[in-house]
């Protein structure tokens, strides 16, 4: 049995790598996230990444998720800015949920990127599971926060506690308000519901847990991708920084410290691929192991970061330095979709419950 990733989504990582090396390299991610110049991202658009699991009859790639988060990994290690994730779960709820006419009339305009959508998941109190979940029933009201948006989008698909509603941000009844983040490679706001029109998907609540399982998958993967490039950054550094004659990388404290980071991210790979793989293949096993590479991989991702910019010294603290896009990228993976205390506790009663 082959345990490895495939030719093609080999290529897939290595095609990712080689644009963000040659095209989009950390000095424009800075540009498009504080210089004023989102302009920017519609080099990152023309990769068309989110529209990998639309199914090709609709236009898009027809890809697997094992392949999107081998996507999600290479934009991770580039600090990547951008919707990728909101438009990639929006496409993924449409496609799993909606009906054949539902998914006639959306999916095409998404994946040829003339309609823009995003999820909307987390509510007031850090509430980001189905059965803590407020919104649902008939009508539409209440508060969806970080929501994850960006230029141009234009339609939410709402996660309710007992399925998913496609809501158009510009229709009556909704009011989008704008939050100062910590990671601005990922624009979010808040979104007030005030009895909007909507269209409900057709799938129910089980179909709205996937998109929040794969959310976890792709933010695992995201974060391997960030702490295995913390990981070769602290090595680079480590190999040029000198002290008392000799560069960093000679002295044994530091070396401990690029081995336990190594220790700490490398093995983890394989978390986050099996997870992405049950939903593919064993969904039985999905909901638990995107759970636990989400709460695994993200927790270590924090560590790596923090251990990088320690190692980096006093530069790495500047605002000149590049590490803080992925230290702030490692808070809002930790974050999103719930915290690793949340997410063990799901895969602890899933063990109880035998599945």
């Amino acid at each position: 049995m082959d345990f490895d990733l495939s030719p093609e989504q080999r290529l897939l990582a290595e095609g990712v790598d080689s644009f963000f090396a040659g095209t989009f390299p950390l000095s424009r991610v800075r540009q498009a996230c504080y210089a004023g110049q989102p302009g920017s991202l519609d080099d990152l658009d023309a990769m068309s990444l989110h529209e990998m699991l639309v199914p090709e009859e609709y236009g898009g790639a027809g890809g697997t998720i094992l392949d999107v988060a081998v996507a999600a990994e290479r934009l991770g290690a580039a600090a990547a800015p951008g919707p990728f994730l909101g438009r990639a779960l929006a496409g993924y709820a449409i496609t799993i949920a909606g009906s054949d006419e539902q998914r006639a009339r959306w999916l095409p305009a998404l994946a040829a990127g003339e309609r823009r959508a995003t999820v909307a998941i987390g509510e007031p109190g850090d509430r980001w599971t189905l059965d803590a979940m407020g919104m649902g029933g008939r009508h539409l009201t209440g508060e969806k926060r970080n929501v994850l948006v960006g230029d141009g989008v234009d339609l939410a698909v709402v996660v309710l506690a007992d399925g998913l509603a496609v809501v158009e941000l510009e229709a009556g009844g909704v009011t989008v308000a704008g939050v100062d983040v910590l990671d601005r490679t990922r624009p979010m706001a808040t979104l007030l519901f005030d009895r909007p029109e909507h269209e409900r998907l057709t799938g129910g609540a089980e179909a709205a847990q996937l998109v929040l399982d794969l959310g976890a998958v792709l933010l695992a993967a995201d974060a391997y991708g960030g702490a295995a490039q913390c990981l070769d950054l602290a090595v680079q550094y480590s190999q040029v920084r000198e002290q008392f004659g000799a560069t960093i990388a000679h002295f044994q404290a530091v070396q401990h410290q690029l081995a336990d980071v190594a220790v700490d991210v490398l093995p983890a790979r394989g978390m986050y691929w099996y997870a992405a793989h049950a939903m593919d293949c064993a969904r039985d096993d999905a909901s638990g192991f995107a759970s636990l590479a989400k709460a695994h991989i993200t927790e270590r991702y924090v560590a790596a970061a923090r251990r990088t910019v320690e190692i980096h010294g006093g530069i790495g603290y500047t605002w000149e330095c590049d590490l803080h896009f992925f230290l702030r990228r490692a808070v809002f993976d930790r974050a999103y979709l719930g915290s690793p205390e949340t997410h063990r506790q799901r895969r602890a009663d899933f063990q109880l419950a035998g599945v």
